[in-house]
């Protein structure tokens, strides 16, 4: 039974990774249309069966949707309703939870670390602007200001992997910094203080908007 359940899984993996690169290879866009369950059994040679499995998983995940009469499109991805759904069922034990906050918060510091060597003189002026703007509520400056010290990093995997950290803390709360925390890390820029950023990250006083 084992051995026929793990050989389900692997054919149902296997269509989903062809279906990607269909999508790939025909370069179709959200809004297009995905052929049907048939055509694609036939162009990918699997049975109709896990076709139709797999693409109920990717409507699930928000990444297809089906109109009725009309067939199945392309949906623009929303990760923070995937997150939403996933979390009800992660998040469950407090150990993951604070697992989950120190790891983002270990992200944003490598991802200050990182970014460092990229800093120019604009992108200080667009850092504080972004803490300095008074329209822009404290979460929200905080997801704005790390998403571009992230992509000053010129590593797509990290920034990746703290937008999916961020939108899964989203769903326990919104955290962020004490606001002096964000100027303090710009000083540092501007004083070419790397070593600093450690010391920084280690003394932050975090903050929680249920």
């Amino acid at each position: 039974m084992a051995v026929s359940m793990s050989l389900k899984q692997k054919v149902y993996q296997e269509v989903l990774q062809e279906i990607r690169k269909f999508i790939d290879h025909n370069d179709l866009k959200p809004g297009d249309k995905l052929p049907s369950e048939r055509e694609l059994s036939d162009k990918l040679q699997a049975g109709r069966s896990s076709i139709r499995e797999a693409l109920r998983a990717m409507e699930l995940l928000g990444l297809i949707e089906t109109r009725h009469g009309e067939g199945t499109f392309l949906s623009i991805y929303q990760p923070f309703q995937t997150v939403e759904l996933l979390s009800s069922f992660i998040l469950q034990e407090n150990s993951i939870k604070h697992d989950l906050i120190q790891t983002k918060n270990l992200l944003e510091k490598e991802a200050a670390k990182l970014a460092f060597d990229h800093i120019t003189e604009v992108d200080i002026i667009e850092l504080q602007r972004i803490i300095n703007n008074v329209e822009i509520p404290p979460y929200d400056k905080h997801i704005s200001f790390f998403h571009y010290l992230c992509k000053k990093t010129e590593n797509l995997l990290l920034a990746k992997v703290w937008q999916l950290m961020e939108e899964f803390s989203h769903t326990l709360n919104n955290q962020y910094y004490d606001k002096t925390f964000y100027m303090d890390l710009i000083q540092l820029y501007v004083e070419k203080k790397y070593q600093s950023i450690e010391k920084l990250f280690a003394s932050a006083v975090l903050s929680n908007m249920e």
